[in-house]
């Protein structure tokens, strides 16, 4: 990584050298604008509307317009503002670190230890651990005075850039002045949904799946030119035209039900092994009750693990892998036998 500012951490008479470093990057495609016609690439002049030539950016400065009147800074009457030239990040207060509103939150950059020794840097972060307090600081970057939030990741210092109390808008919509009657039953529904979608958060296994398809859509291009077939790419989907349900209790019901059978489905073999724990040796339980929460509803599970309790007493010579192959077929001998 590249460091973007150098200086330093001040809090009282403490001083902490520092590098400041991008904690975020883009990792989005690339396009670019072209003329439909002919493929050409668009570009944008920076043309001079007096002399009407391309103005090369070094010969560019900065202006502001208030009326008729054009007021022309130049980079080094910017760059002499005093907290332009300013190279500390002054710590102003520690707050409780829930104070903080995440609204506020704007861009994360990494601070690491930049002089010859990091005692001053191990020392700030131990302290923000020992007392669970966000260091709210301020310092000048890229022509802005910047207020953030000073805190630890990873044994790392991070700043996080806020925004402005006034640049955080104030909500106002009319429907939700309106008077709303829940019930109770609407409540505990909701209250179930949520806790069948309940889990820790893990970042990494989520992704961008829009950069992902636009990635597809780029190499099937290139193999198949312009007589590509989204529909058979990525085939055909339903387009949801995002009405407003109706019966709310019944979408909740239905989503509280689907819930449950996905998760069911997909990675809960723990939680439904009780009934096939009755039911043979240790791999024998996670199979069996792998295959009822994929294939049966509770009622058919619980009819199998009577089952195979039978089935178990027959074939007590067979293997684990046997005992997989012909399980469907010992099952339907014990009922008929029975």
């Amino acid at each position: 990584m590249r460091a973007i500012w150098n200086g330093a951490v001040t809090f009282g008479l403490v001083n902490v050298p520092v590098k400041l470093y991008s904690a975020t990057e883009d990792h989005d495609v690339s396009l670019h604008q072209v003329h439909d016609e002919d493929g050409g690439r668009i570009h944008y002049e920076r043309r001079c509307d007096v002399c009407e030539r391309v103005i090369p950016f070094d010969h560019i400065e900065k202006a502001y317009v208030e009326d008729d009147e054009t007021v022309v800074l130049t980079r080094d009457e910017l760059d002499a503002l005093p907290q332009e030239r300013s190279k500390e990040i002054e710590v102003v207060e520690f707050v409780p670190s829930d104070q903080i509103d995440p609204i506020l939150f704007d861009r994360t950059y990494y601070l690491a230890p930049a002089g010859k020794s990091t005692k001053a840097y191990v020392l700030l972060r131990r302290t923000l651990e020992k007392t669970d307090r966000t260091a709210i600081v301020q310092f000048a970057l890229r022509q802005r005075t910047r207020l953030a939030a000073l805190r630890i990741r990873d044994d790392v210092l991070t700043v996080q850039t806020l925004l402005w109390a006034d640049e955080v808008r104030e909500p106002s919509f009319s429907a939700l002045e309106e008077s709303v009657r829940i019930s109770a039953k609407e409540l505990e529904l909701s209250a179930a949904l949520v806790k069948s979608y309940s889990s820790d958060f893990a970042p990494e296994q989520y992704r961008d799946e829009y950069q992902q398809e636009l990635r597809t859509l780029i190499d099937a291009k290139l193999d198949e030119g312009d007589a590509l077939d989204t529909d058979a790419t990525f085939g055909e989907t339903d387009e949801d035209d995002g009405g407003e349900v109706i019966d709310l209790m019944e979408a909740l019901r239905a989503s509280v039900k689907k819930s449950r059978a996905s998760r069911s489905g997909s990675g809960s073999s723990g939680s439904k092994a009780t009934s096939g724990s009755k039911s043979g040796s240790d791999g024998q339980k996670s199979k069996s009750a792998a295959q009822g929460s994929k294939s049966m509803k509770s009622s058919k599970a619980s009819k199998a693990s009577k089952a195979a309790k039978s089935a178990k007493s027959t074939q007590s010579a067979t293997s684990s892998k046997s005992a997989k192959s012909s399980g469907s077929g010992g099952t339907r001998s014990t009922r008929r036998a029975s």
